[in-house]
């Protein structure tokens, strides 16, 4: 089962991104500000955190404390166990399109979306393509990397110029409501009852 992570302090959020998860057959983990979210990188890294590493990362970029969401993305990439994670940041604040270019910069984002989400299968069908696309790039730098260095059984000198650029996306400005789940039997279409925490996730 894959693994997605969110990194989200209000409830009325991450509840309902974790129930839809679950709907997805998708595993969950949350956490309600940077401090814990980076806590636990550092613990991945160190090989003390047990279970399935995320492939992908819902950050939010106002989080309560000093380690703010673009700090937690920007960890994540420095991560050896996580720095190919696929990174999604959501925010409920209008940023100019230079703050977007500065911020998808500074955390090596895949895309960002702004609140309020997309609905259930916007939604899906949305962070589905944004996994696509960075698995597709990572392919093809692994595909340039490998060709280089097997080419006439050579490995070609090392220079200062990367061969391939992941360039970040700029932001999907998708804006649809998001409404609470039921948490005990999720049915696809009823998004009406909140969620109590889960605080197993976090």
């Amino acid at each position: 089962m894959s693994t997605w992570m969110v990194v989200e302090d209000e409830p009325g959020i991450y509840e309902v991104l974790l129930a839809m998860f679950e709907m997805w057959g998708v595993g969950g983990v949350a956490f309600v500000d940077g401090e814990e979210a980076v806590a636990w990188i550092e613990d991945v890294d160190k090989g003390r955190a047990k279970g399935e590493r995320p492939e992908l990362a819902i950050i939010d970029l106002r989080l309560p404390g000093p380690v703010q969401g673009e700090m937690v993305a920007a960890r994540l990439r420095k991560s050896p166990a996580l720095k190919d994670i696929t990174i999604v940041l959501i925010t409920a604040y209008m940023l100019t399109q230079q703050e977007e270019k500065t911020m998808m910069a500074t955390a090596q984002a895949d895309r960002l979306v702004y609140k309020p989400l997309p609905r259930f299968n916007e939604l899906k069908l949305l962070l589905e393509h944004v996994l696509t696309e960075r698995r597709a790039r990572l392919s093809a730098v692994a595909g340039v990397s490998s060709a280089a260095t097997t080419t006439n059984g050579v490995k070609p000198p090392v220079t200062d110029k990367p061969t391939l650029t992941d360039k970040p996306t700029l932001s999907d400005k998708t804006s649809l409501d998001t409404k609470p789940l039921d948490k005990k039997v999720p049915p696809k279409d009823d998004l009406s009852k909140p969620l109590s925490p889960k605080e197993g996730n976090r």
